[in-house]
């Protein structure tokens, strides 16, 4: 790895750490005194604090392609697995912390809530499909995954998607929150349209140039 991307990578997992450093203030605060710092509902709380923070990180992972596109930087995607990873991160002690302190660890509570509340039922379908992108994310999946790695991890958009209606349906402060998050993802899918899109026009005359060229070399073998 050079030198020059260490530092950055460096700043970028602490910046990425800090929510989880809060959250982690919280809960001592709240052992300490309850009620001071999560409220009358703690379980409830930290669920929805690391979900909100999965879901932003997951938004973010997605903005890194735009962001370095539209500012010519290539080479900031290499930061793109990082922001990922830590999007698993929040979003696993997310669905730990439902499983254990709301759930209770019982799987009839879970699959009772399958059929009685619809967003468990989306959220956990986004974390399970989140699990195999965050296992196949190293350079040795992608290599032995080829063609078929690209098409596995463009799951994000699913994902991305499930958790953002996932968050719709639990919103308690109003519709604003989840009409930004779905407004971000909005945009951040509508530019990778556009890209793909002019992408597809630059390759017609290309491809059109070339077949010219191929036809012109073979009349001169013909001739």
């Amino acid at each position: 790895m050079a030198v020059r991307w260490v530092w950055p990578k460096i700043i970028l997992w602490l910046v990425l750490a800090v929510p989880l450093a809060l959250i982690g203030l919280d809960i001592a605060a709240e052992l300490e005194q309850p009620g001071s710092a999560l409220g009358t509902d703690p379980e409830d709380a930290l669920t929805d604090a690391l979900g909100e923070w999965a879901l932003r990180i997951l938004l973010a992972t997605l903005a890194v392609s735009t962001v370095a596109r539209l500012a010519s930087k290539r080479q900031w995607v290499r930061y793109r697995r990082m922001i990922g990873l830590w999007a698993f991160t929040y979003a696993s002690l997310h669905f730990t912390v439902y499983f254990g302190l709301l759930a209770g660890f019982d799987i009839a509570t879970i699959v009772a809530d399958f059929s009685k509340r619809p967003y468990i039922t989306v959220g956990i379908a986004a974390f399970l499909l989140l699990v195999p992108l965050a296992v196949t994310s190293t350079r040795g999946w992608q290599r032995r995954l080829r063609l078929r790695w690209r098409q596995l991890h463009r799951l994000i958009y699913v994902i991305a998607v499930l958790a953002v209606i996932h968050l719709s349906w639990l919103a308690k402060g109003g519709i604003l929150e989840p009409v930004v998050y779905a407004s971000i993802l909005a945009l951040l899918l509508g530019e990778r349209i556009l890209d793909t899109l002019r992408r597809r026009r630059k390759a017609v005359p290309a491809a059109r140039a070339a077949t010219g060229v191929n036809r012109g070399e073979g009349e001169k073998v013909g001739r």
